[in-house]
């Protein structure tokens, strides 16, 4: 066997023996959830397709009773705060702090607390030129959105967390 193969075939080898694995889909402790949230936001409409992508979990809908599930996730209002965080020597804005903050609980249909309201919260700073403001308000809602997908993957692996 020569040498390059050999290098070849240890790569493979050196991943597996590490520890290294592909990042699965979440297994949840409970086999429905009911979701108790506050409209429809992309926030929500985003968590939604993530929980019914999950392998053996079933999202009830508003029209079913929430005492069928399992439990009931209760998800407050996104908030999205902006901050100047920069000015120049002038006076003007040079930078802003982007937040998204969440608030949720998760319970069983009796009342009984299963993850204790918690707040979950992305930032972002972003810099800002007076002279390309549509091209900053652009980037602002990119990073809104990422903010708002890394939230909805914190939810699901505290979600994941609980085992009955």
């Amino acid at each position: 066997m020569d040498r390059r193969s050999l290098i070849v075939m240890a790569g493979p080898a050196l991943l597996g023996a590490c520890g290294f694995q592909l990042r699965q889909p979440p297994e949840f402790g409970f086999g429905s959830v009911y979701l108790a949230v506050p409209g429809n936001s992309p926030l929500v409409a985003e968590l939604r397709r993530n929980l019914q992508s999950a392998r053996n979990l079933r999202v009830l809908d508003a029209g079913e009773p929430p005492q069928s599930a399992d439990v009931v996730l209760e998800l407050g209002p996104e908030r999205r705060l902006k901050t100047v965080v920069a000015r120049s020597s002038g006076g003007q804005i040079r930078e802003f702090q982007l937040r998204t903050i969440i608030s949720f609980n998760l319970r069983r249909p009796n009342g009984a607390t299963v993850i204790p309201p918690t707040e979950l919260s992305q930032h972002r700073d972003i810099s800002f030129n007076e002279s390309a403001v549509l091209s900053k308000e652009a980037e602002e809602n990119l990073l809104y959105r990422d903010m708002q997908a890394d939230l909805v993957q914190q939810l699901m692996r505290r979600l994941a967390a609980v085992k009955t």
